[in-house]
């Protein structure tokens, strides 16, 4: 493996992260974009895409699903109470345990999620990975997964307080 002085690798680091945070922006931006006309944003569409995973058909508990999404109870609460406002996903007792509610998607949500969301999703991701081979996008995957365990040790030294 080749050496790199600290000061080019930290110049390197800089830009990757600052690539990385351009990228989070955009896809907020062009994302909310493709799927404004069904009245979702990004974190919405994330939310749903959650929810619609087979192994959350019978809901996730708000803890739960900040965990999986990486985000603040506090920031996931405002997001999924629109979502219940707009009546895409409802919450309800989970039976296992009477003192926490469930989130799960309504029947109209994962209509306007399958039909009117998905097709615009698909497309998006064809326009923003034009170019890319199905290896460049296993090797994305793959560094961006690496990238992240080592962002979730971090945040465990530290400790994270805000999704308890």
């Amino acid at each position: 493996m080749e050496k790199m002085n600290d000061e080019a690798r930290a110049a390197l680091a800089n830009r990757l992260f600052f690539r990385l945070y351009q990228c989070a922006n955009m896809l907020h931006k062009t994302g909310t974009r493709a799927i404004e006309e069904e009245g979702l944003t990004t974190q919405q569409w994330a939310v749903l895409g959650a929810l619609s995973r087979p192994q959350a058909g019978a809901g996730m508990k708000l803890g739960e699903l900040a965990r999986y999404l990486m985000v603040s109870r506090q920031n996931l609460a405002g997001v999924v109470g629109r979502l219940e406002r707009d009546g895409r996903v409802e919450s309800a007792a989970d039976p296992m345990d009477g003192r926490s509610r469930l989130i799960r998607m309504t029947t109209a949500g994962r209509q306007v999620w399958q039909r009117k969301a998905l097709p615009k999703i698909h497309g998006f991701y064809e326009q923003a990975l034009d170019g890319f081979s199905t290896n460049d996008m296993v090797h994305a995957v793959h560094y961006l997964l690496k990238m992240l365990e080592n962002m979730q040790k971090i945040d465990g030294a530290e400790g994270d307080d805000d999704d308890e």
